[in-house]
């Protein structure tokens, strides 16, 4: 990256952001992902949780039923954040750190989602 570009979050995300409920079935991720072109959406519960498309494909390889299953069964927890003021040269570098492809982007509440595509998109 340049180290001069001085690019937001902000300028970048996704809006609106996405959301499903964690009773929802893993179907229901699947589809919504498909319909909004998207890859990942956050999960309406306790603290900091989405649900990709790898974790879809994860629940369909091991055999469970996506038609039943919830997304709270197979939601990553725990992930970590951006606010929308922070400098795409250390999203970049936290995604690499984490290993990760979307962080939601908070300010007060979710406001956003930046991903490796944002990422490069932004590069491009």
């Amino acid at each position: 990256m340049d180290p001069n570009d001085r690019t937001r979050v902000s300028e970048v995300m996704s809006t609106p952001l996405e959301t499903i409920a964690p009773d929802a079935s893993i179907q229901e991720a699947a589809r919504r992902m498909r319909e909004k072109d998207i890859s990942a959406l956050v999960v309406t519960t306790g603290p900091r949780s989405i649900v990709t498309q790898s974790d879809v494909i994860g629940a369909v390889a091991d055999g469970l039923s996506v038609e039943e299953t919830p997304v709270s069964d197979v939601m990553t927890r725990e992930v970590e954040t951006v606010t929308p003021d922070l400098l795409m040269e250390e999203v970049a570098a936290m995604m690499t750190m984490y290993g990760v492809k979307h962080l939601p982007v908070v300010e007060d509440d979710y406001v956003g989602m930046v991903s490796s595509t944002d990422v490069t998109a932004h590069l491009s």
